[in-house]
């Protein structure tokens, strides 16, 4: 049933998104919303079970889109012939690296909540679970590259979940510091080249 009181729904919305990027998740309350609208309480259990689904309410759906595009992305870079994918480095396309970052400043508050002020929710690692899906891109890389002859340095999957950590962390800096989005694409962009030249370094290839 959709809430008899659109404009207190968009407010809520509003407080709860002020309240979390101010004292985050953990000292929010949903006491202190309410207060700050001039509501009770119980007013927002109308709309939300708990403080927890009035957060996932602001990031459940930029943040889930990102994730399955990033899938999507690596099982296209995957399906590429290996030299293809060595050409393609690093496994975020132009393209792919384009949509991610304009999606996410597309909904930067969304993400600045998560990166920021999501910690005790389940989005506390979400750029883990990134990071993840990169080290399982990097993974097969290299069985592929070993597959097709290539002599490659070793590498352990320590180093590759560090590798994947600097880059997402590095992607996601942008949204801490609150850069502008011209600022943001151009530090993407030395990012990704410091990237690619780091792997064909470390795995030993030109």
């Amino acid at each position: 049933m959709r809430p008899v009181n659109e404009k207190l729904a968009s407010d809520l919305l509003e407080a709860g998104k002020q309240a979390f990027l101010e004292f985050g998740f953990q000292g929010a309350s949903l006491r202190n919303i309410a207060a700050s609208l001039g509501v009770t309480t119980g007013s927002i259990y109308r709309y939300y079970s708990d403080k927890e689904s009035l957060f996932e309410a602001l990031v459940e759906k930029p943040a889930r889109e990102l994730e399955e595009r990033y899938r999507e992305i690596q099982q296209e870079f995957a399906r590429l012939p290996v030299e293809s994918q060595l050409e393609g480095l690093p496994e975020v396309s132009d393209d792919g690296q384009m949509w991610m970052m304009e999606h996410i400043y597309d909904h930067f508050d969304a993400f600045k909540l998560i990166v920021c002020c999501g910690a005790g929710t389940k989005y506390e690692h979400f750029i883990d679970t990134l990071v993840e899906i990169e080290c399982n891109a990097s993974r097969n890389l290299i069985e592929n590259m070993t597959e097709a002859g290539y002599e490659l340095k070793p590498i352990d999957d320590e180093l590759i979940h560090i590798v994947a950590s600097a880059l997402f962390n590095g992607m996601f800096e942008t949204i801490r510091h609150d850069m502008s989005r011209e600022k943001a694409f151009a530090h993407m962009d030395g990012l990704k080249e410091f990237y690619s030249a780091g792997w064909f370094k470390i795995l030993g290839i030109s």
